[in-house]
């Protein structure tokens, strides 16, 4: 299974991003493989708007079924749960920190957005 984390670095020793919609990077990691790949947000980090819904897109595609972020806004959390991925909020300081908290089930699944639109 693929989940996906936030993050503006390249390791998995990077920091982990408040940020769902505006996240400069997203870290898919393969917990079967126990691998990962970095995919560029850049296109979204300065968007006028949509960056939460075109994010989510591309999370979607990438065949992710968890997301681990710090927020996520409501018309991301819309697109993200109609794709059947799982919202996992945390506040996590790297991106180790946080696969380790999903990893043990430390985190509970979101039940709605936690932050309002347009949140920076």
């Amino acid at each position: 299974m693929k989940i996906a984390l936030t993050t503006s670095g390249n390791d998995l020793s990077a920091p982990l991003d408040s940020r769902f919609g505006r996240a400069p990077k997203f870290l898919i990691y393969d917990l079967e493989a126990n691998t990962f790949e970095i995919v560029d947000n850049e296109q979204n980090l300065n968007a006028a708007q949509g960056a939460g819904i075109q994010s989510a897109q591309t999370v979607a595609r990438l065949g992710v079924k968890a997301l681990v972020t710090g927020h996520c806004g409501p018309k991301a959390f819309i697109v993200l749960k109609a794709a059947n991925i799982k919202i996992y909020n945390t506040a996590a300081a790297t991106v180790t920190e946080a696969l380790e908290q999903y990893r043990s089930g430390k985190l509970t699944e979101a039940a709605y957005a936690d932050v309002d639109g347009h949140w920076a």
